[in-house]
């Protein structure tokens, strides 16, 4: 019986719902569509103002003078001035090394003989001749007296000699001089090849000096760099100071070190590896006041230093972190993103100088924002702007409503 009234009953009960929903329709909430969530930024208000261009490049410290130290006579060493190591410093003329000079004191004193010995010859010589003159007038010659007469020949050959013995005692005192090896400038000892007791011959290293009074680092410049830069190079009127641009070396060798320098000269070719033009600058008297309770530069140490280029009146500079792909930025204009391509004129690690692309008044986005399209609310950082006042009135409408 149940199962002859269960299809009634099952069409009964879908009749009973249908009527029921009939009677009481599902009524739709409506509200205030829901506003796009706006991104928070940070924003940069762009100025058109002064920039001097600083270019940087690295370079390694050498020095402008630098010698090696080569005896012109042969001998022992028998003494070393305690300074002659590497890093020793010394002043011009000052002993640095001494030979023995035994034996040149010896050629010396041959040498002073064999001119006395000369000396005597051509005195004898001399009234010789005039011995000779005054036999020809007593004889009542007439005519002058030819010249082998007077014994001219003997008398030329003599003085010859003389003449060859100063010469050879000249070469003999230069030679036990040379057993003096002195500086030929005040400097320092880059290195040493010999020591005490050593017997050296004409040619042979000693060692490695350099002058103290200037040091140069040879920088390479980018392509880009050259046209914000003057170089010493350039054309001047006569009479004009030449272009030297300020550089500081900075040295971080123990601990951070500026140093004061100038570019000096431009090389005139581009560097065949790099493919960069060099330059080279100075610093001068790195060991004298400037070096006083610094650590002093060391030759072949590596530094950093910042060029001094031409200064813009009303430049366009934005921060790097601001440029995405190194082509575009974004700016906010009526609470909404807007990409702008930009035109970058120059460039370092740090900042840009903008050609086009960005201009004064321009509120820059700062905030990294990765994929996003241009058209994107955002709402900028510490201002209540009208967006976020509109924002918060939607959202109390619709939780009002809800």
């Amino acid at each position: 019986m149940i199962k002859r009234l269960l299809p009634f009953i099952i069409i009964g009960v879908l009749g009973a719902v249908s009527w029921f929903i009939y009677q009481n329709p599902p009524q739709a909430q409506r509200g205030a569509p829901p506003q796009p969530k706006r991104i928070s930024v940070e924003t940069l208000d762009v100025q058109a103002e002064p920039f001097q261009v600083r270019v940087r490049s690295y370079g390694r410290i050498e020095p402008r003078t630098q010698s090696t130290l080569l005896p012109q006579v042969s001998g022992e060493i028998v003494w070393l001035n305690p300074d002659f190591r590497a890093g020793g410093f010394f002043d011009a003329g000052e002993e640095l090394i001494r030979l023995d000079s035994r034996d040149y004191e010896a050629e010396v004193a041959k040498a002073e003989a064999a001119l006395m010995n000369a000396r005597q010859t051509l005195a004898e010589e001399e009234a010789r001749s005039a011995q000779a003159a005054a036999d020809w007038k007593r004889l009542g010659n007439a005519g002058k007296a030819p010249p082998l007469v007077l014994r001219k020949p003997q008398l030329n050959a003599a003085r010859a000699e003389r003449a060859s013995a100063e010469a050879a005692l000249r070469l003999a005192r230069l030679n036990l001089e040379r057993t003096r090896i002195r500086a030929p400038y005040s400097g320092r000892v880059l290195s040493t090849e010999v020591d005490l007791g050593q017997v050296v011959s004409s040619g042979t290293t000693l060692g490695q000096v350099y002058a103290v009074d200037v040091l140069e680092v040879r920088l390479p410049l980018q392509n880009r760099d050259l046209a914000y830069l003057q170089l010493p190079e350039e054309y001047r009127v006569e009479g004009e100071e030449p272009v030297q641009p300020r550089v500081d070396i900075h040295s971080d060798l123990v601990r951070p070190e500026r140093w004061q320098g100038r570019v000096v000269q431009t090389e005139g070719a581009i560097d065949e590896t790099s493919r960069q033009l060099h330059v080279l600058a100075q610093i001068e008297d790195p060991y004298g006041d400037k070096a006083v309770g610094r650590i002093p530069l060391k030759v072949g140490q590596y530094v950093t230093a910042v060029i001094d280029g031409i200064e813009l009146d009303d430049a366009i500079v934005i921060p790097n972190r601001a440029i995405y792909q190194g082509s575009y930025a974004y700016v906010v204009e009526a609470g909404v993103l807007q990409r702008r391509e930009l035109d970058i004129a120059w460039q370092d690690d740090s900042s840009a100088l903008i050609r086009a692309g960005i201009k004064a008044g321009d509120q820059l986005v700062l905030t990294s924002l990765g994929q996003v399209i241009s058209g994107t609310p955002v709402r900028i950082q510490g201002e209540k702007s009208a967006a976020a006042k509109a924002d918060n009135a939607a959202a109390e409408t619709t939780g009002g409503r809800s």
